[in-house]
Formats: structure tokens, C-alpha cells, sequence
């Protein structure tokens, strides 16, 4: 297992990404601080749970947040093509809530080729699309005095090994720092 979390994240352009967990919102939002200009993230309107442009300012100015709400999970992945296809912007991200077959799945691929942007897809665990670049498994560490940590396993990855690693969000730097379990 590779303990250099900077040869695998940032994510790799130009490909589709899938995440899962607990802190999956939490990758989702780092992904995006380091990420440059506006982004968008896309989702079924039907979800309750509503993103706070605001509430994320920690990761990233809340202008840069482009909400699409859709329909249903065809019309996310609708939007999700056409936005890594665009060239519009570097990263879009989107909350699944079903599987993708791997038609849906390479097509998000090529979109995100052709576009030169990443494609981030939020997954309920234990899913996922053999299509996907890489796919991590994201979960909060608790620490009363900070918020931040993380496990952030890499648990698919086609170009190379997977691993472990604990991080936790620095504000200041707006960057994630990898460390110990000591020092969480």
C-alpha cells in the first residue's frame, strides 16, 4: 500500500471518480477547494438534504458553487455529461443514488475526457460502476478538538495501488495534511 496520498489526490483529471461513506461530502468539498474557478454539483431534487453554499465557505468561496437540481438520477447524469463534456468547468460532482450500468458509467468517462474535467460521483457504499478511475471510502475520525479528521481509504484504483490514510482539512493553507493516528 503506497502511504503518498499525493500521488492519487488530488484526483486525477480528465477521468470520473467515485466516493462513498460517511465523509463523502467532506472529499466532495475538499475536491472542490482545490479545484479552480466555478464547479457544479448536481443532485435528484427530490433529496432533502440541501447543500449550504455558506455553511462550505471553509472549503471554497460560495460563488464558485453552481447547484443543478434534477429530476431524477437520468437527468443528474444528463446534466453530470454535459458539464464535464463543456469544457465549462473542472470539476462537476454528483450525488447517485442508484448503481450505474457501465454504458452510463463509460459515458461519464469519455464526457469528462472530452471535457478535460474530473467527475466526481457520490455513491452509497457497497455500489459502484467498473467504469470509475478510482473509488474511496471516506469516514469522519473522532477528536473533540477538531473536527476535520478523516480515514480516507482508496479502495479502487486502475492505475496503481490502493491505501490508507488519515488527513484532516487546514483552513489556513486550504489544503489536506495527511497524518498520524497519533496526531488525530
Amino acid at each position: 500500500m503506497t502511504r503518498d496520498l499525493t500521488s492519487v489526490y488530488p484526483l486525477k483529471p480528465d477521468r470520473m471518480h467515485e466516493v462513498c461513506g460517511a465523509g463523502a461530502l467532506f472529499f466532495g468539498a475538499t475536491l472542490a477547494a482545490q479545484s479552480e474557478g466555478a464547479f457544479v454539483w448536481v443532485k435528484e431534487r427530490w433529496q432533502t438534504q440541501q447543500l449550504n453554499p455558506v455553511g462550505l465557505s471553509e472549503f471554497f468561496r460560495p460563488e464558485r458553487l453552481l447547484i443543478a437540481s434534477a429530476k431524477d438520477q437520468n437527468e443528474v447524469l444528463a446534466v453530470a455529461e454535459e458539464c464535464l463534456r463543456s469544457r465549462a468547468v473542472p470539476l462537476v460532482v454528483m450525488e447517485l443514488t442508484r448503481e450505474l450500468d457501465l454504458t452510463a458509467g463509460r459515458r461519464l468517462q469519455l464526457a469528462a475526457k472530452t471535457g478535460k474535467s474530473i467527475g466526481l460521483a457520490i455513491i452509497p457504499d457497497g455500489m459502484g460502476s467498473n467504469a470509475a478511475e478510482t473509488r474511496w471510502h471516506c469516514r469522519p475520525l473522532y477528536d473533540p478538538q477538531d473536527s476535520t479528521g478523516q480515514q480516507w481509504k482508496l479502495i479502487k484504483n486502475k492505475s496503481g495501488t490502493k491505501g490508507i490514510w488519515n488527513v484532516r482539512w487546514s483552513a489556513s493553507s486550504h489544503r489536506i495534511n495527511v497524518v498520524s493516528e497519533v496526531g488525530l
